[in-house]
C-alpha cells in the first residue's frame, strides 16, 4: 500500500491491491474485485498488503465498542437531472 489508508477514517480513500478495490467508509471498508494470491512475488506481496489492511482494520474495530449489527444505510432518491 503505498499511501497510508486508514480505516474508517472518511469516505473517499480506495485502495487497488491486484484485482481487488477496498473503499474507505466511515462505518464499513468495502472489499470487490477479485484478487489471485499466486505463488510467486507478486502474489506474496499482495498477501502482505492484505495483511496490512486487515491488521489495521482489527485493531479499530477492537478498540471499540461495537453494535450487533448496523442498520441498513438509508438512501435517498435525488432528481435525475438529465431529464
Amino acid at each position: 500500500m503505498s499511501k497510508k489508508f486508514i480505516p474508517y477514517a472518511n469516505e473517499a480513500d480506495v485502495l487497488h491491491i491486484g484485482g481487488l478495490t477496498v473503499e474507505n467508509r466511515l462505518d464499513r471498508i468495502t472489499l470487490s474485485g477479485d484478487i489471485d494470491l499466486t505463488q510467486d512475488q507478486a502474489g506474496l506481496e499482495h498477501a502482505r498488503e492484505l495483511y496490512k489492511l486487515l491488521g489495521d482494520v482489527l485493531v479499530k474495530l477492537e478498540a471499540q465498542s461495537l453494535p450487533t449489527k448496523l442498520p441498513p444505510p438509508k438512501v435517498k432518491k435525488v432528481a435525475n437531472p438529465f431529464e
